[in-house]
């Protein structure tokens, strides 16, 4: 194996909710994906703050993702494209769909990623490595 790319953001967790504030859910919808999307909403009617920082955490995810595997926010990388889930262990993972995934799995890819969160901010970290092992 050998890394491809490495990428690490923080968001401020007060921007997102000024964020939402001003365009509601058109926001969380344009940056999760499906199951994501049922997630927020669950931890959201739980407790606000709970769907704030999960929807910062996947924003800081992805913007790392897409730094890692060098494209940015460039097709075939797309918000709803890229998900960001949890093992039941609580360990998050990365699901891709679409063009992205084809685009991930013709390169022999696979991603790392881990999140942190305080009362503010959230940061992530994603290493993306080649599973091609060359002779």
């Amino acid at each position: 194996m050998a890394v491809y790319g490495i990428g690490t953001d923080i968001c401020d967790l007060r921007r997102i909710a000024r964020v939402l504030e001003r365009k509601g859910d058109r926001f969380a919808q344009k940056t999760l994906g499906p199951t994501e999307w049922l997630v927020f909403q669950h931890r959201r009617a739980r407790e606000a703050s709970r769907g704030l920082a999960y929807l910062g955490s996947r924003f800081s995810a992805k913007e790392s993702f897409s730094k890692a595997i060098g494209l940015g926010m460039r097709m075939p990388m797309t918000w709803r494209a890229c998900e960001i889930l949890n093992h039941p262990s609580g360990q998050p993972f990365v699901r891709l769909h679409g063009e992205l995934a084809h685009w991930f799995a013709e390169r022999q890819l696979q991603a790392h990623v881990t999140l942190s969160d305080e009362s503010d901010y959230t940061v992530s970290f994603v290493v993306v490595d080649t599973l091609a092992v060359t002779p």
